[in-house]
C-alpha cells in the first residue's frame, strides 16, 4: 500500500513542482488511528525549495492526487502534513496480494549473490539442557530464514562447546 500511495505523491508532486526531480517521499503510519492510515510531510519538505506555506502545498498535493480506489479520505494536519485513510478495500487488496504470493511473499532479491555464516546454539556437552540453548536454536534458525527469503546464501554452524579442560 505503500507503494502505492507513493505512486500517488509522486505524480501530484511532478503536478505541483515539475522542476523537483529527486524528491524522497516519506511515508509513515501515525501514532494516532485519529490521524489516518499514513501521513507525509512532503508538503513541508517542498515548502522552501517553492517558497510557499506548506498548507497551501498540500492542498495542491491533494487536489493533484491521483483518484484511487483505496483512498477512503485524505486531511492536512498542523504545519502541512498530509494524512491519508483508507478505506476497507485498501486492506482487503493487501491480504489478497499476501494470499496470492503465498509462500513467495515478503522474499526478496537485496542479499543476492552474498554469502553468511551463522553460528547458534553452542549446547555444552558437559551441562545440563535449558530453555536458552532452545531460545538460540529457535532465533539462529529464524535469522537464517529471513536471510535466505532476501537472498543470501547461508551457512549454518553449530559447534559442540566440546573443547577445553572439562573434556581433555
Amino acid at each position: 500500500m505503500k507503494a502505492h500511495l507513493t505512486e500517488l505523491l509522486t505524480h501530484a508532486a511532478k503536478t505541483v513542482a515539475p522542476d523537483q526531480a529527486d524528491l524522497h517521499i516519506v511515508l509513515e503510519r501515525p501514532k494516532s488511528a485519529d490521524h489516518g492510515d499514513f501521513a507525509t510531510n512532503l508538503a513541508m519538505m517542498l515548502a522552501r525549495s517553492l517558497k510557499q506555506n506548506p498548507r497551501a502545498i498540500a492542498e495542491q498535493l491533494i487536489q493533484a492526487l491521483p483518484a484511487s480506489a483505496y483512498v477512503a479520505k485524505t486531511e492536512i494536519a498542523g504545519a502541512g502534513f498530509i494524512n491519508f485513510f483508507l478505506n476497507a478495500g485498501a486492506k482487503h487488496a493487501v491480504v489478497g496480494s499476501i494470499l496470492k504470493a503465498g509462500a513467495d511473499w515478503g522474499r526478496h532479491d537485496v542479499g543476492q549473490g552474498r554469502k553468511v555464516q551463522v553460528e547458534f546454539v553452542s549446547a555444552n556437552p558437559t551441562g545440563p539442557l535449558h530453555v536458552g540453548h532452545g531460545r538460540g536454536a529457535a532465533v539462529g534458525d529464524c535469522l537464517c530464514r529471513l536471510l535466505e527469503a532476501t537472498g543470501w546464501e547461508v551457512t549454518r554452524e553449530f559447534y559442540y562447546n566440546d573443547a577445553g579442560v572439562q573434556i581433555a
